[in-house]
């Protein structure tokens, strides 16, 4: 078994056209979350990778972050396989309730799966978020290396300058678009990768970074 596991800093390309002030009715970042309960509901899902039924969200008990977990997210390349099961995308819209007063942006994704990758073959996993009305911001790219038999995990970063808070007052969805890619390269057999949670342990997690509204 060989472990996969790339982190990505200060994601430049991903950050480019979200680069906007924080809402001038905005305070400063809070240091603690608020106290009351979060509500996410998933108001849409399409795509490939998930199909109606396949993906569901969750709040962390301490309101920092929220879980989007996956039951059949995969894609694969080999002999026999068709091509286009080597690229599966899905897109989420969420709509995050918050408690009133506050307002919230992402702060860090995190992006785990599992990878079956022969040698020769090519993987990646790309996303990106934004809010309904707002600038759509560009893919960030990971590839994710061969030979790979294990849990693989990618993690953008946002730096607090860049951060793009929902509107206070608003209920604007939040937006998630995400893609798995895999092509057979010069590898003779099957390879695949997949975002999922069959032993309830896989996850995509989206952390928030939270202000106080006036």
């Amino acid at each position: 078994m060989r472990k996969f596991l790339a982190r990505g800093s200060v994601v430049v390309a991903f950050l480019a056209s979200l680069i906007v002030a924080a809402p001038a009715n905005a305070g400063s970042p809070l240091d603690n979350p608020p106290d009351d309960e979060i509500v996410i509901d998933l108001v849409a899902m399409a795509g490939s990778g998930c199909a109606p039924g396949t993906a569901d969200v969750a709040v962390s008990p301490d309101n920092t972050a929220f879980t989007v977990i996956y039951s059949n997210y995969l894609a694969q390349a080999g002999p026999g396989i068709s091509v286009t099961d080597g690229r599966k995308n899905c897109q989420l819209n969420v709509l995050v309730h918050v408690p009133h007063g506050f307002t919230f942006a992402i702060a860090k994704v995190d992006y785990r799966g599992y990878g079956f990758l022969q040698r020769g073959a090519t993987a990646s996993q790309r996303a990106n978020y934004y809010f309904q009305g707002m600038t759509q911001g560009t893919y960030v790219n990971h590839n994710i290396g061969a030979p790979l038999d294990d849990n693989w995990i990618v993690s953008d970063d946002v730096p607090i300058a860049a951060q793009v808070f929902r509107p206070c007052g608003e209920l604007r969805n939040l937006n998630i678009n995400t893609e798995l890619r895999v092509a057979k390269g010069t590898s003779t057999d099957v390879s695949y990768l997949t975002m999922d949670s069959t032993d309830g342990s896989i996850a995509t997690i989206y952390h928030f970074a939270w202000r106080q509204c006036p």
